[in-house]
């Protein structure tokens, strides 16, 4: 989830609306991908950029197989992934995710 969405919204919804779309998630509570905003572009923030991606989210999309979908709405989050060494995976944003469910509808509860 994206550090902003997680300070301000939460998490709930999202997760609602996955389990009624009949996905399976996996949510890393592992905090910030790292890019946070600007903040990862900024002069001397690469360094804690990069160590806060490789804490969790980078080791685990390398263990992880690029079939398994990155959910990451956020566009500091899904160019973060790009950017480093993230197993070839790219993050998609939610409406992606949903979008690509309708040419394979999943029954409503």
């Amino acid at each position: 989830m994206h550090c902003h969405q997680h300070a301000v919204m939460g998490w709930d919804a999202d997760a609602e609306l996955l389990r009624r779309a009949g996905v399976d998630v996996d949510r890393l509570d592992s905090g910030c991908c790292g890019l946070a905003g600007n903040f990862g572009f900024e002069r001397g923030h690469l360094e804690v950029s990069e160590a806060c991606a490789e804490r969790v989210l980078l080791p685990r999309l390398r263990d992880t197989g690029t079939d398994t979908p990155l959910l990451a709405d956020g566009f500091s989050c899904r160019t973060q992934v790009h950017q480093l060494d993230s197993g070839g995976h790219e993050g998609i944003h939610l409406a992606q995710l949903l979008a690509a469910g309708i040419d394979h509808p999943i029954a409503p509860d």
